[in-house]
């Protein structure tokens, strides 16, 4: 396997491993946007330009989901005090 393969395969085990733990913590979706990100660089240089826009779409939804997330977080964390 290549280079790109084996960035390819971290980048999906990545976005897996992020979506399975995510709701642990508002910090797992993040990972997973950034992983989603790094599926959507693979994709482009693969030439799979299809699968690189749907990735960077996946990216900006999850980027959604933290930030609202981590809002909620940190309500329930002032709420707390």
């Amino acid at each position: 396997m290549d280079a790109l393969t084996w960035f390819g395969l971290f980048a999906v085990s990545a976005m897996l491993l992020a979506y399975a733990l995510e709701e642990r913590s508002h910090w797992l979706v993040l990972c997973f946007a950034i992983a989603c990100a790094l599926g959507s660089v693979y994709g482009f240089l693969q030439g799979a330009w299809p699968f690189g826009v749907v990735e960077a779409v996946w990216a900006v939804v999850a980027l959604r989901r933290w930030l609202a997330r981590r809002r909620v977080s940190q309500d329930c964390g002032e709420a707390l005090k």
